[in-house]
């Protein structure tokens, strides 16, 4: 057998180097010029765009990051204003409930670290609104450290690449979490860059819906390629229904409530939905996520403490 057939003919390299170089490598050709990217933004602005990023696309955070961190450039900015200030900037983001995470965290950062956003994954872990996958972000992202980020696209990537499925489970797995933690790097600051290529691949490239396989720089040790590409088969995935939801109620009435100067009368809320039942029921579930406070006289507003 010649030396080219048994090259040919040899399986695809698994090994965890065969994964990182070469997504690193794109991701120094093709990784987008963000602004939470960039020295100046500092760890305050990674952490600001990563809970603006949970479940929103790119294009809808950048106006709002800007605005945000021109603002509030440093934590004890943000945590000297009152939390509805956090909720009214916040626009029309979704997920609300993030901007109060936020001003909270910011409020912990600025009593318990001096201002400055910890390096330390425990302490990063320790404040309020922050989870393992924020934590970790924020240490890779900002501090250069060595830790597995498992978003939504790092899962997809490592569900294709290594495990041959289409889509990873509904939720993060313990499998999933020791398949991260065995493919870092070794050095710390390989790994953040890893963390970060991965993220973009899944973004730019191996995507939900239309994987460009053709661009892909891992398209020849991909798992999931290489099997034919198997469709899904697991548990339905979940879907990111709006209209006619609690969730589009609730927006609707922040965003009366945002754009009010002095407290808002009942009246005007009811006016931005019909149905009494749903419109209540969102505005109580408002009114207990700390997001609006009743006055007397049926009056509501913006949180102040």
């Amino acid at each position: 057998m010649s030396a080219t057939t048994t090259a040919s003919a040899a399986p695809p390299d698994d090994s965890p180097g065969a994964l990182h170089t070469p997504v690193i490598a794109w991701f120094d050709e093709n990784a987008r010029d963000l602004p939470w990217r960039r020295p100046e933004a500092g760890a305050w602005g990674v952490m600001v765009s990563e809970f603006m990023l949970q479940q929103t696309p790119v294009s809808r955070v950048l106006p709002v990051y800007e605005q945000w961190v021109a603002r509030w450039p440093r934590p004890a900015a943000l945590a000297a204003e009152p939390p509805g200030e956090a909720v009214r900037a916040w626009g029309r983001l979704g997920y609300p409930r993030r901007a109060l995470r936020l001003h909270g965290a910011a409020v912990a950062i600025t009593e318990r670290h001096h201002g400055d956003v910890p390096q330390d994954h425990a302490q990063l872990l320790a404040l309020p609104g922050i989870g393992e996958y924020t934590a970790a972000a924020v240490a890779s992202f900002a501090y250069g450290q060595r830790h597995p980020v498992l978003d939504t696209n790092v899962r997809r990537v490592l569900a294709r690449a290594q495990t041959g499925v289409e889509y990873p489970p509904n939720a993060t797995t313990a499998a999933e979490r020791r398949l991260a933690r065995a493919l870092l790097p070794e050095q710390e600051a390989t790994a953040a860059r890893w963390a970060a290529a991965s993220m973009e691949l899944g973004a730019l490239v191996c995507t939900a819906k239309s994987p460009a396989c053709g661009r892909c720089p891992i398209a020849a040790r991909c798992a999931w390629r290489l099997a034919g590409k198997p469709a899904h088969d697991g548990p339905p995935r979940r879907g990111q229904t709006y209209a006619g939801t609690d969730r589009q109620v609730r927006g609707k009435l922040l965003a009366v409530l945002r754009e009010a100067v002095d407290p808002v009368p009942g009246e005007r809320l009811d006016a931005v939905w019909d149905d009494p039942v749903q419109r209540a029921r969102a505005l109580d579930g408002l009114v207990a996520d700390g997001l609006v406070e009743p006055l007397a006289d049926r009056l509501y507003r913006l949180p102040l403490t």
